[in-house]
C-alpha cells in the first residue's frame, strides 16, 4: 500500500509491519532537496503512530545512490548568506528531531552513492546494510562549506574521531569494505541480494516484541549521549512496561508451548 507523502521525491510503501521511505530523486542521485527535507517530518510522524508498522526501511530509488547529499543546485540560494544558512539549518533540524522521536526500529538499505547529508541522514537508522557497490563520504572540504557539530558528533560516536578526521579532512569517497571496517556500516552484501536480506532483517525485527525493541532502541540513543542529556527515567518506564505488557506474558506462553509468539504491542 502506498502513501501520500505530499512530494513525488518522498515516497511510502507499507507492506505488512514494514514501511519503506525511498529517496525518489534519482535524476540528481536521489539529493536531499528541500521538497524531500519539508515532507519527511510528517512522514516519520505518521509511520511512528501508525500501530500496524513496527520497521522502517530507508533506501533511494533506483542502482546508482541512497542518497547523495543535499541538493547542491540549491546552494547559491539556500546556503549563502546567513539567513538563508539559518532557515536551512533549522529545516534540518526538524528533520533531525523527527528521527530522533522515532521509537521504531530503522533500517537504512544503501546502494550507491551515500554521500554528505546522505551519509548523515544514513546514520539515523539503527542499522546500515549496504550492497558492494556502495560508496560513503563526506564531501564539505571540497565544497568549502563548514560542518555542523550535529553531524560530526554523529559520525564521532560511531566510527570515533580519528576515522571521522579521514573523512571530513580527505573528503575522499570510502567503499563499501571500508566503510565496514570503520564500523560505518553492519554488513556488505551482493547488490543483487541487498533488498532481500534486508526484507529477511526488517520482517524478523517485526516479529519480536515492539515494546522491547523501542526500550532497546532508547537506552541504545542514551548511551550515546553526554550523561547530563540522558533521560534514563524514561528508559527505565519503557523497561518496566515490557515486563506489565500482555506481550511479556505470551512470550512466556509461547516458549512453554514451544510456538512463535504473538506479539501485539500491549
Amino acid at each position: 500500500m502506498q502513501h501520500d507523502t505530499g512530494s513525488k521525491l518522498l515516497l511510502v510503501e507499507v507492506a505488512g509491519p514494514v514501511a519503506t521511505v525511498t529517496f525518489n530523486n534519482p535524476a540528481k542521485r536521489n539529493a536531499l532537496s528541500a521538497e524531500i527535507r519539508a515532507a519527511l517530518p510528517g512522514v516519520i510522524a505518521a509511520l511512528g503512530s501508525d500501530p500496524d508498522v513496527r520497521v522502517l526501511v530507508i533506501t533511494g530509488a533506483g542502482d546508482e545512490a541512497f542518497a547523495s547529499g543535499a541538493d547542491i543546485s540549491e546552494f547559491g540560494r539556500q546556503r549563502t548568506s546567513p539567513e538563508a544558512r539559518a532557515e536551512f539549518d533549522a529545516s534540518m533540524a526538524v528533520v533531525g528531531r523527527a528521527w530522533a522521536s522515532l521509537d521504531k526500529p530503522v533500517i537504512a538499505m544503501i546502494r550507491g552513492f551515500c554521500m554528505g547529508g546522505g551519509l548523515i541522514t544514513a546514520l539515523q537508522a539503527d542499522i546500515r546494510i549496504a550492497a558492494d557497490n556502495a560508496q560513503f563520504g563526506i564531501p564539505a572540504a571540497r565544497l568549502g562549506l563548514g560542518y555542523g557539530f550535529g553531524g560530526v558528533t554523529a559520525l564521532t560516536n560511531l566510527v570515533g574521531p580519528a576515522w571521522t578526521a579521514e573523512i571530513l579532512f580527505s573528503a575522499r569517497r570510502f567503499s563499501a569494505a571500508e566503510a565496514l571496517a570503520m564500523g560505518l556500516i553492519n554488513r556488505v552484501v551482493p547488490g543483487p541480494e541487498l533488498q532481500e536480506q534486508v526484507m529477511s532483517l526488517a520482517a524478523a525485527i517485526a516479529e519480536n516484541a515492539p515494546l522491547t525493541i523501542a526500550a532497546a532502541k532508547a537506552a541504545i540513543r542514551d548511551a550515546g549521549r553526554s550523561p547530563d542529556r540522558r533521560d534514563l527515567t524514561r528508559v527505565e518506564a519503557m523497561v518496566e512496561a515490557c515486563f506489565r505488557s500482555e506481550d511479556y506474558v505470551e512470550g512466556q506462553r509461547a516458549f512453554a508451548e514451544k510456538r512463535p509468539p504473538r506479539f501485539s504491542g500491549r
